[in-house]
């Protein structure tokens, strides 16, 4: 008889755990994965991609003043908030539908509960109420939003995960918070015609981005009608009539507000687990440590994706499932190497980055060169957008080799993911600067930079 009761067992059925319990599946193991919500995870049922549906959304109301320019009447048009938010979730259910398919071809077991690590090799199924043995454990469980419990009032407003399902689409609304999660959640509620704030406790929207592409972003969506409340905390919030709140700040300003928003941040989920008393190591923040190879203090448990605290991105948690994968049931060892990676935000304008900021490169003791470019994008002057483009080179002055590049504008997400392979090889200014533009289009500008 086999000694364990599965060869790997997944808690956690987010983008890393399916990719995870997959691959392992189809290398020929005995896997089980096991979700308490729906499979999924994130990224799939309220995060990267019903988001990106949103922006999308929000897209059209410049889009229709856009094409005027163009010789194009479009007075006719109007915004259904119902209609958008049940094709979205519809979607993201179809999705989850699809992972459950491909678990179930690769030979996973699903498992709808909630699990609690007993020891090294144990679990326990807390509605089922019986226990499970695993050669191995793999956590996935992915992270959550946080409220701040210690302000007066904070129940009254909601998070990025009820932003996707409201009943209504508010006319006006405060969005705490000045990272990705906020700056992309105001620039979907304006673009869809709300009255938009954030409120920010730093001096700049974004930080850890470049600090030129913090400016850009921030100064174009003043423009185009958020405003922006930076160096203020929200101190209270009350309820009004109406469902409307009055939010106090620390500066003393008072906000009413039909919507109040949470965009502070995200914690790993990892409470009431009983990873501690298995032993496995956390973090201060909750997470749990892991090696290069994503093992934590115990040999015979893993983790990967946010639960990790790493580098909080889909695709890195699925690339960390496959060095896993390989690692454990194909016995080629492998770390992702978690350098490089390019990260986008759906902002308006949207920014694709990778590699070191300024600060970052000038902190690391690199003498550097500076290329930078700032233009309006050619559909954009037809159209009598303002909008306009913001690229950044970071090179070694010593070697040359380009340390980042950074945009912010039309197109720049997808701009990036090709960006980022030139810098993940180690690519010099010198080789960007033969290659050859594509024209008329605004990626060209990224070898034609010739001056710093």
């Amino acid at each position: 008889m086999p000694q364990y009761d599965y060869d790997l067992f997944v808690i956690g059925a987010g983008s890393g755990g399916v990719r995870a319990a997959r691959l392992a599946g189809r290398a020929g193991a005995k896997v089980a994965i096991a979700e308490q919500v729906q499979i999924g995870g994130t990224c799939v049922l309220r995060g990267c991609v019903p988001k990106k549906f949103f922006v999308y959304a929000s897209e059209f109301s410049q889009a229709f003043r856009d094409a005027k320019g163009f010789g194009w009447t479009v007075d006719w048009a109007r915004f259904d908030w119902p209609t958008l938010r049940d094709a979205v979730q519809n979607e993201v259910n179809r999705l989850s539908g699809i992972y459950a398919t491909n678990l179930g071809a690769a030979g996973v077991e699903m498992i709808d509960d909630r699990v609690v690590v007993i020891d090294p090799h144990t679990v326990r199924l807390t509605r089922e109420g019986r226990s499970v043995t695993a050669e191995r454990i793999l956590v996935a469980t992915g992270g959550h939003t946080t409220r701040p419990t210690t302000i007066k009032g904070q129940e009254l407003g909601i998070t990025s995960t009820d932003a996707f399902v409201l009943e209504a689409l508010p006319s006006s609304i405060v969005i705490a918070g000045g990272g990705y999660i906020a700056v992309e959640f105001a620039t979907i509620f304006s673009g869809l015609g709300v009255d938009t704030t954030i409120v920010y406790r730093g001096e700049r929207i974004l930080r850890g981005f470049d600090h030129d592409v913090r400016a850009h972003v921030q100064a174009d969506l003043q423009r185009t009608g958020v405003n922006i409340i930076c160096g203020s905390t929200i101190e209270d919030v009350s309820g009004l009539s109406h469902g409307k709140k009055l939010v106090t700040l620390s500066n003393s300003m008072k906000l009413e507000t039909d919507q109040l928003m949470w965009a502070i941040g995200r914690e790993p989920n990892t409470a009431n687990m009983g990873l501690e008393s298995a032993g496995v190591r956390l973090t201060e923040r909750g997470a749990i440590a892991v090696d290069a190879y994503s093992r934590s203090s115990v040999p015979s448990i893993w983790a990967i994706g946010d639960v990790t605290d790493r580098v909080n991105l889909t695709p890195v948690a699925i690339r960390e499932a496959v060095a896993f994968v390989e690692t454990e049931f194909h016995g080629r060892p492998l770390a992702f190497d978690h350098a490089d990676i390019a990260s986008a935000v759906f902002s308006r304008p949207p920014i694709g980055a990778v590699g070191l900021t300024e600060e970052q490169a000038r902190a690391k003791g690199h003498k550097l060169k500076i290329f930078r470019t700032n233009f309006r994008p050619m559909k954009h002057i037809v159209a009598g957008n303002d909008q306009r483009v913001l690229m950044k080179m970071i090179v070694d002055a010593a070697s040359d080799r380009v340390l980042g590049v950074h945009i912010a504008g039309v197109d720049s997400p997808e701009q990036i993911q090709l960006a980022a392979i030139a810098v993940k090889a180690g690519l010099t200014k010198a080789q960007w600067d033969l290659t050859c533009a594509v024209h008329p289009t605004g990626a060209e500008e990224l070898v034609l930079m010739g001056e710093p």
